[in-house]
């Protein structure tokens, strides 16, 4: 039996990226028609509609889908989410991990929740400021909790690759919201994602 890879894409998409992405390949000098290069403007079609899925994607409505009653009211943290994206000025990768705080008022949401948001926002074209700022303000809108804390520490290949071409640099972004604006509860926060306790 053959193997069939099985996708679920936008057909109307899927074709217009194609065409744009063969023209593309033809622009920068190569055969779009040799072997190798054959089937690669619909890949890319397909992959940049994975890269991109954010947009089709609604992050109040993932925090509600598990949104739970609780008398909770210490702090909560989701460190070391892995999260990849796409610069908006090159369309070029980042990737790096985030972390995620807060502290309930009345309501909790799953922890996978939270990973999900990242992934939200993270699949779209995006610069990391907007994007931590995004990650805060759905939680905050969402849960109404005490307070919210967005870490992202990131590396951007539009800096390593090609500009400046620096290869160990790290960007770091923060959002603080309601009890984290407090510098005791902030400090906790930096020192426990910076911890390893596990």
């Amino acid at each position: 039996m053959a193997y069939k890879k099985v996708e679920q894409f936008e057909e109307k998409t899927t074709t217009g990226l194609t065409e744009v992405y063969r023209k593309a390949l033809e622009l920068l000098g190569e055969d779009a028609e040799r072997e190798g290069l054959l089937k690669t403007p619909e890949r890319v079609a397909k992959a940049m509609q994975f890269l991109t899925q954010g947009y089709e994607l609604d992050a109040k409505a993932i925090l509600n889908s598990a949104k739970f009653e609780e008398e909770v009211s210490e702090m909560i943290i989701v460190k070391d989410i892995e999260l990849y994206s796409m610069c908006e000025h090159h369309m070029l990768p980042f990737f790096g991990k985030a972390h995620i705080a807060y502290i309930p008022n009345g309501y909790i949401t799953g922890l996978s929740k939270l990973a999900r948001v990242v992934d939200v926002f993270a699949r779209r074209l995006q610069v990391q400021e907007r994007l931590t700022n995004q990650i805060l303000h759905s939680i905050k809108e969402t849960l109404n909790p005490l307070g919210v804390a967005v870490v992202i520490e990131a590396s951007h290949l539009c800096m390593m690759m090609r500009g400046v071409q620096k290869q160990n640099s790290v960007t770091t972004t923060s959002a603080f919201w309601g009890e984290f604006e407090k510098n005791e509860t902030r400090s906790e926060f930096i020192r426990l994602i910076g911890s390893k306790l596990h």
